[in-house]
């Protein structure tokens, strides 16, 4: 039987990474600097990950894939190298394929005189006891639960919203709206109010709002117009990107760093990384030019 599947183009990738937040399925990773499809047994053939890379390298091809074969997919992950072997293995292992992980392993012990790698090292990280797999695809996807430290929380005081404009959704605003003219814009990535406790007080007051997913939001090409005019027309003062560690925030990151390095008008510009836990991982200034 043939089904559609993902191909990818390694002279064109420049493993900018755009397309693995799009494969929800978890099929590509970056590994060795490329995009690859670690797994055609999660890949659905539907192309979501094709708008994303700006180079053109992903195609989908008619293949034949009937029942699936892990001697075979084997025989192509080890032309790519130790990396991209381990991936896979740990790609079918999370996605609690053991039984075609264990056919992988199998297949590199029968050819280990033949194959161009420490199978002895991929091997020994899987048969160990007590070395966690790393998890596929994106992180942002993967399942986890804590306990916040030291919250202590008084129901019995209501904090008030620095909330001080509407819409804040980036496909239901207006970047002519009035109250955009000179402000201090803060672009958030949906999540990050709900990670960090002290969001409004700390960066949302005084600031106007916009809130957007890299991820899962359609129609991004608007979103780049939108903050585009932002920049170019409405005064901005500043503008401070505020995203979670997840590969996929870094998008937020990358287009306006991108508007705002083909922008006439120069503006401050900052990216903030929040962990999971509220954490501020990292803050740096992109921009340091004056507004004008």
């Amino acid at each position: 039987m043939k089904r559609e599947l993902v191909k990818i183009n390694e002279e064109l990738c420049t493993g900018c990474g755009l397309c693995i937040p799009a494969c929800h399925e978890g099929a590509l990773q970056i590994v060795d600097g490329k995009a690859r499809l670690v797994s055609d047994l999660m890949c659905d053939g539907l192309g979501a990950c094709l708008g994303h890379c700006p180079e053109g390298a992903i195609s989908i091809e008619m293949t034949e894939a009937g029942t699936y074969n892990e001697k075979v997919v084997m025989e192509n992950m080890v032309s790519k190298g130790e990396s991209t072997v381990i991936a896979h293995l740990e790609h079918l292992k999370s996605h609690g394929q053991d039984q075609y992980a264990d056919e992988g392993m199998a297949y590199l012990r029968e050819n280990m005189h033949r194959l161009n790698m420490d199978v002895e090292k991929v091997l020994h990280r899987f048969q160990k006891e007590g070395i966690p797999l790393k998890p596929a695809g994106c992180p942002g996807s993967q399942a986890t639960t804590f306990t916040p430290a030291g919250m202590v929380m008084d129901k019995s005081v209501e904090v008030p919203s620095a909330l001080e404009q509407w819409p804040v959704q980036m496909h239901l605003i207006n970047p002519a709206a009035p109250y955009f003219r000179g402000a201090d814009l803060l672009l958030a990535a949906d999540c990050v109010a709900f990670a960090f406790g002290d969001f409004h007080r700390k960066w949302l007051a005084g600031k106007r709002l916009i809130i957007a997913c890299p991820k899962l939001d359609h129609g991004q090409e608007s979103y780049r117009a939108k903050l585009a005019a932002l920049i170019e027309h409405a005064g901005l003062n500043s503008l401070t990107v505020l995203t979670m560690e997840v590969p996929c925030c870094s998008g937020l990151v990358r287009m306006a760093a991108d508007i705002m390095a083909s922008a006439q008008r120069k503006v401050p510009l900052k990216a903030v990384v929040v962990s999971v836990r509220g954490e501020i991982l990292a803050e740096k200034t992109l921009y340091k030019a004056d507004a004008s």
